[in-house]
């Protein structure tokens, strides 16, 4: 089961577009599951991302529009795995991996996906994963220094691990790293 994870798109304050290299890779239907780590800024962000998948779940960015009413938090289950998602900037200091177990653990999730640092990035830890799928436009943070990597993640969720592909536009070009996660019989 393919599980896209996206957000920070911050358009079209931020950034006009996804890039064509992008879009070209995010076919319809080929997810069974779009989680969006917030900050899409507009309703046609929201459509877009419908028409990659009809199982799309969106939690709030602190620039999303107050009147579409995205939860803070979400837990979605896919397979064996709950999987939490939230945009991040609640998780104070930003980014702090002792901040977002702990957000783990409240949520009970094997799997924590949160954006706002802009980094694309997965990392297994204390028995559970931690993914950050970074912006998918790449557009300025106040987080970082220099310009920001348009990324985004996919989930192949199997029997008991998940195959992270983390998607990144260096150069011109995408390059795709893919780390392995196994559930450990304790979560």
């Amino acid at each position: 089961m393919l599980v896209l994870l996206i957000g920070d798109f911050n358009m079209p304050h931020r950034a006009a577009n996804i890039s064509p290299k992008f879009r070209k890779l995010l076919v319809p239907n080929k997810m069974q599951h779009v989680l969006c780590t917030g900050n899409l800024c507009s309703r046609e962000t929201f459509d877009y991302l419908r028409t990659l998948s009809s199982d799309v779940h969106v939690v709030k960015g602190e620039f999303d529009d107050e009147t579409l009413k995205y939860p803070d938090t979400k837990v979605v289950t896919v397979g064996q795995f709950r999987i939490g998602v939230c945009h991040g900037h609640q998780v104070i200091p930003w980014g702090d991996s002792r901040m977002l177990e702990l957000l783990a653990r409240q949520l009970d999730v094997d799997i924590l996906v949160t954006g706002n640092t802009y980094e694309c990035s997965a990392v297994e830890k204390g028995g559970r994963f931690f993914v950050d799928p970074g912006s998918a436009t790449g557009s300025f943070s106040v987080n970082k220094t220099g310009p920001v990597t348009p990324s985004f993640a996919l989930l192949d969720v199997q029997a008991d691990n998940v195959v992270t592909y983390l998607y990144r536009l260096i150069d011109d070009s995408v390059k795709v790293d893919r780390i392995i996660y196994k559930k450990s019989k304790a979560t």
